[in-house]
């Protein structure tokens, strides 16, 4: 599933491109940001520890060579998985005792990339959506899609680096793609949509992401409509149920960050490297 690394590695590649310094890698950030979570670790803070233990996993897979009798064997940066024996101090109520099963690494994957800007006023507003439904190395394909959705998405003007502090950004990575039977098989919240069709002799198709539909308030018929006029349908309302769609469904594992969190981890990364 999509994770904090991979919205801080879009962050660092818009970043760097409007900087005009060279980016990290993904690898380089998943490092860092595990390094970075042990480092600002409260002690004694149970709750803001179990929010960090995916990483704080991550950082004692990588630094050990080895693990207690009780603890996983080795985990990936994207896995997320290592027992609490590893050397990391949780209540029993945050992990269990039994290791859970080593997930695979997800290296690849069919992605969107989403960027927000968030105001107090405004609110969350749309900024550039991007993305692909063929399977990319994340290290590349996140760092492309970051740039293509912010600088060229037609509906709007490239992002700028006086806009990066009112930033979010989305990473969604889709997965379980399924012919659905109609129009309807399809559940609100749970699946994207990817359509298309025939009207007057000319094929049409868009896609929205899972989270659209629910975030609009939409009922399923709504979002059918919606997304029939996003691919440039011009017909009558009452009549979109006429039209022959091929509708394909998915899910998508979906993670979201804002500037403020990105410019805190880039800050202890600064100030770390200075000490070095």
């Amino acid at each position: 599933m999509a994770s904090v690394e991979h919205c801080l590695y879009c962050f660092e590649a818009l970043a760097a491109h409007l900087e005009g310094r060279k980016s990290m890698s993904l690898a380089e950030v998943q490092k860092s940001w595990a390094e970075y979570l042990a480092s600002t670790a409260p002690e004694d803070d149970d709750d803001d520890l179990g929010k960090r233990l995916p990483a704080l996993r991550r950082l004692a897979a990588a630094s050990s060579s080895s693990a207690s009798a009780s603890s996983s064997s080795t985990s990936s940066t994207t896995s997320l998985q290592q027992s609490a024996s590893s050397g990391v101090s949780t209540p029993a109520t945050s992990i269990s005792s039994t290791p859970p099963p080593v997930q695979p690494a997800v290296t690849e994957s069919p992605l969107f990339v989403t960027w927000n800007t968030i105001s107090p006023r405004h609110g969350h507003n749309l900024r550039g959506c991007i993305g692909t439904f063929e399977a990319q190395e994340l290290d590349e394909g996140l760092s492309s899609y970051a740039l293509t959705s912010a600088l060229h998405d037609t509906r709007f003007s490239p992002i700028t680096l006086r806009e990066l502090p009112s930033l979010e950004v989305a990473v969604t990575l889709l997965t379980n793609f399924e012919d659905a039977d109609d129009a309807m098989d399809w559940e609100l919240g749970k699946h994207g949509l990817r359509i298309s069709f025939y009207y007057h002799g000319r094929r049409y198709g868009a896609t929205y992401l899972p989270d659209v539909a629910t975030e609009q308030g939409w009922t399923k018929e709504e979002t059918l409509v919606s997304l029939m006029r996003k691919a440039g349908w011009v017909g009558r309302k009452d009549k979109w149920a006429e039209v022959e769609l091929k509708v394909v469904r998915y899910q998508g594992k979906r993670e979201e960050l804002e500037y403020a969190e990105f410019k805190r981890w880039r800050d202890w990364l600064t100030a770390a490297s200075s000490r070095e």
